[in-house]
């Protein structure tokens, strides 16, 4: 797979894992909120902005019958109307601008979820350098296909879908002639646990449709996060708010900036940790060595007197012979004095 460029930063597995900051609705409705936000992100070392690109209108109608309420007791929304919800949540297009300039700015990369085809035409009128495909959009091909024709690299989440309906999405960005992707294993809960986010399924996705992997990640704190990288994660996707406690339809599963600089930092720790099939000291392990154990002297011991158990003994440090040939001296001949403490090595037996 090749490396995908995306602003100033390289995406793949041998570069640190590229993190995005999602705002969602944790802007709560102010423009100056956002804009703090996406400092704080910066601040804290985040390669990446996210928003989502949408009206309460082109994602569903304004209507109270049951089907557009959350009813699930355990939702953080539970009773809200999706209109309502989605009203609250969106952010408004003429924010987009001022948003994507001032993390350019920053050395942010802006990117955004478009929800419909007349997003990503105003995305595009932005100039944005890649899309984001939402786990809930990832079965609209008719979106994806219009995604893929902009020829911009697509970091896709594959939360819900089935592993055919993965293949489905692959294949209509890839018959549009688009092979800069990204799938991101999400857990479409909100928040989730870390026992549902099953990370062995990133090296699966990989191996099955030959892209990178990432992960989008809706557990609280950092850990099955950085976990990710381990089974291959080159994209990390969390969401972002300056205090959990102000409050917003996205706050309780947020990380707070602290939490983003320890997560680009630790994310980049595990990538660097990765590294590769290696055996043996390395360089700086030489030092090393001279506390392994070897084979020394235990007591005086004459010239032509027989090796044994009484005067050799397998010590630290490490500088005579390796105690693996303890065995083969044992009942052979000094071939000269040695006093106690003095190493065995070859020349003496």
């Amino acid at each position: 797979m090749r490396t995908i460029p995306l602003g100033r930063y390289q995406i793949g597995e041998n570069h640190p894992p590229f993190v995005i900051a999602e705002l969602s609705g944790n802007h709560n409705g102010s423009l100056d909120r956002a804009l703090e936000i996406v400092k704080a992100a910066a601040k804290a070392g985040a390669h990446c902005l996210k928003l989502q690109t949408y009206t309460a209108d082109s994602l569903t109608i304004d209507c109270d019958l049951p089907d557009f309420r959350i009813t699930d007791p355990e939702s953080l929304w539970h009773g809200r109307s999706l209109y309502e919800l989605y009203q609250e949540a969106s952010t408004p297009w003429e924010w987009h601008a001022p948003i994507f300039d001032l993390c350019r700015e920053l050395g942010m990369v802006p990117l955004s979820t478009p929800f419909d085809v007349a997003a990503v035409d105003f995305l595009e009128s932005l100039g944005v350098e890649a899309f984001k495909i939402a786990s809930f959009e990832a079965v609209d091909l008719a979106l994806v296909r219009r995604i893929a024709q902009t020829r911009k690299p697509v970091i896709a989440s594959t939360g819900m879908s089935t592993l055919s309906e993965v293949e489905e999405m692959v294949t209509a960005l890839r018959t549009e002639g688009n092979e800069d992707l990204v799938l991101l294993k999400c857990t479409s809960a909100y928040p989730a646990t870390a026992k549902d986010a099953n990370l062995k399924t990133l090296a699966h996705m990989r191996d099955a449709f030959g892209t990178h992997v990432g992960l989008s990640d809706h557990t609280m704190g950092i850990g099955v996060a950085v976990a990710s990288v381990a089974h291959g994660a080159v994209v990390i996707e969390k969401h972002f708010t300056l205090r959990r406690a102000d409050g917003g339809v996205d706050s309780a599963f947020s990380l707070e900036p602290a939490e983003l600089q320890m997560l680009v930092q630790e994310t980049k720790q595990a990538w660097e940790a990765s590294g590769q099939v290696a055996y043996g000291p390395r360089k700086d392990e030489a030092p090393s060595l001279r506390f392994r154990r070897s084979l020394y002297a235990s007591q005086d011991i004459g010239a032509g007197e027989l090796f044994s158990h009484e005067n050799t003994r397998v010590i630290r440090p490490g500088y005579g012979l390796a105690p693996r040939f303890h065995p083969i001296i044992l009942g052979k001949k000094a071939k000269t004095a040695l006093k106690k403490g003095e190493r065995i090595t070859w020349d003496v037996v």
